[in-house]
């Protein structure tokens, strides 16, 4: 499998063309039951999913950290905040595009989300053939953080890295009602525990399932390649 850091300078050179998948991710809390690498594992293994499909990736290590102050009142979390995160993957994208014909980030957090359409849109503006596309898996309104959808991903990833036995359900209202709460004091401010829906019900079946559909999402988007205007491969 092509991973960026398992080749040598030499195996890269040449005039083939090079598709570069940078996952990125974020450490920050998941309620009491999920590990803080959770949206790091999931873009990760997404973007190795879609190698799986299509060899001719070159799959990046992972930039870990990203925007996440929102999620700064519960321990653990470590937020880089836009401003930084825009200028690594605006310094990253320059560098890698000196060798790579495309980019595309793999966002796992969409806490970043504004910060990658900003990186990429500046990065294209420049003239770099750069893209991305988000880790988006079908759920309920009320399922956006640590609840069915992410403990399934990781019960299919990382069973060990799971505590079932502490998982409860937190707020289970759409996101879209609690935003308002959530800009002003973050997600302590809605969720005591953490958690904006219910890991009730999560399995790594329907974790596996997710992930398939994922990769498949990334590896069409890739072999397509039509950003729209804000960067994004549908």
């Amino acid at each position: 499998m092509p991973l960026l850091e398992d080749l040598t300078s030499p195996e890269l050179g040449g005039t083939a063309r090079r598709t570069l998948v940078v996952p990125v991710g974020s450490v920050e809390q998941h309620g009491p039951h999920l590990p803080l690498h959770t949206d790091v594992a999931v873009a990760s293994a997404v973007a190795a999913l879609a190698l799986d499909r299509d060899p001719s990736l070159v799959v990046a290590p992972a930039v870990a950290y990203g925007a996440a102050g929102e999620h700064e009142g519960f321990p653990g979390t470590v937020s880089i905040g836009h401003e930084a995160l825009r200028l690594l993957l605006v310094e990253l994208g320059r560098s890698a595009c000196r060798w790579a014909t495309r980019l595309v980030f793999v966002n796992g957090h969409g806490g970043n989300v504004g910060t990658v359409v900003d990186a990429v849109k500046q990065l294209r503006h420049e003239g770099r053939d750069v893209a991305w596309v988000p880790c988006v898996a079908p759920g309920a309104p009320g399922d956006a953080h640590a609840g069915r959808t992410e403990t399934s991903l990781m019960l299919a990833l990382a069973p060990d890295a799971v505590r079932p036995e502490v998982a409860a359900a937190g707020n289970t209202a759409p996101l879209r009602d609690l935003l308002p709460a959530m800009r002003a004091g973050g997600v302590a401010a809605v969720s005591p525990n953490g958690v904006l829906g219910d890991p009730a019900g999560a399995s790594a079946e329907e974790g596996r399932a997710l992930l398939a559909e994922m990769a498949d999402t990334l590896a069409t988007a890739v072999r397509t390649w039509q950003p729209t205007s804000d960067g994004r491969l549908p």
